[in-house]
């Protein structure tokens, strides 16, 4: 029996850890495609081009909206992000599962497109935790920061749209919660093909 392939979305507020815990999934998990995403915002130091994200002009996004080649995609702190399809589509017909770290408003978006997907919220400890966690990492200016941290409670409040909720107070506790949930999934009646003889 094939173990069925599975679309996986991450979110949560800046700062939850969601990049953190989708790079420790990919290397623990052999046959999960972390999808990259295209984005207009500038690029970090560190970042490589088609690693982290596809960095493109507003232009470039703009054309690639108008064509459909977008899963998802939304306006996040005054950049557009979006999830190009084409390799998503490729990877679950290789029989991968996706993992896409998209903000709220992308993930409803896919939540319409492909209601089978598992959506898993990624939440701090507190918020005081989550603002220290983001002057830690030390790669936005104090006006991003304050942007992101005034978003903070909204975004929380679409907590109930998710599968499933995972609070990232323990990088190893949240990590092993994340791969238990994948393994639930796998194992739901509607998306087995089982055949007895």
């Amino acid at each position: 029996m094939k173990t069925p392939s599975l679309l996986i979305v991450l979110s949560g507020p800046s700062g939850a850890g969601k990049g953190t815990l989708s790079k420790l999934l990919v290397k623990e998990m052999p046959n999960l495609y972390c999808s990259v995403s295209a984005t207009t915002r500038p690029k970090r130091e560190g970042e490589v081009d088609g690693v982290n994200y596809y960095f493109i002009s507003e232009e470039e996004f703009m054309e690639m909206k108008a064509k459909g080649e977008f899963l998802e995609w939304a306006k996040v702190y005054d950049n557009y992000y979006g999830t190009p399809i084409k390799k998503v589509e490729e990877q679950l017909r290789k029989g991968n599962d996706v993992l896409l770290e998209i903000d709220i408003q992308g993930a409803l978006q896919v939540k319409k497109r492909f209601s089978k997907g598992v959506f898993i919220f990624i939440v701090p400890p507190s918020i005081d935790e989550l603002k220290r966690r983001i002057i830690k990492r030390g790669t936005d200016p104090q006006e991003v920061i304050n942007k992101r941290m005034s978003c903070v409670q909204d975004e929380l409040s679409y907590v109930s749209e998710y599968d499933y909720v995972v609070v990232n107070d323990n990088l190893e506790t949240a990590l092993e919660k994340l791969k238990a949930i994948i393994t639930a999934e796998k194992c739901r009646p509607h998306r087995q093909k089982i055949c007895i003889e």
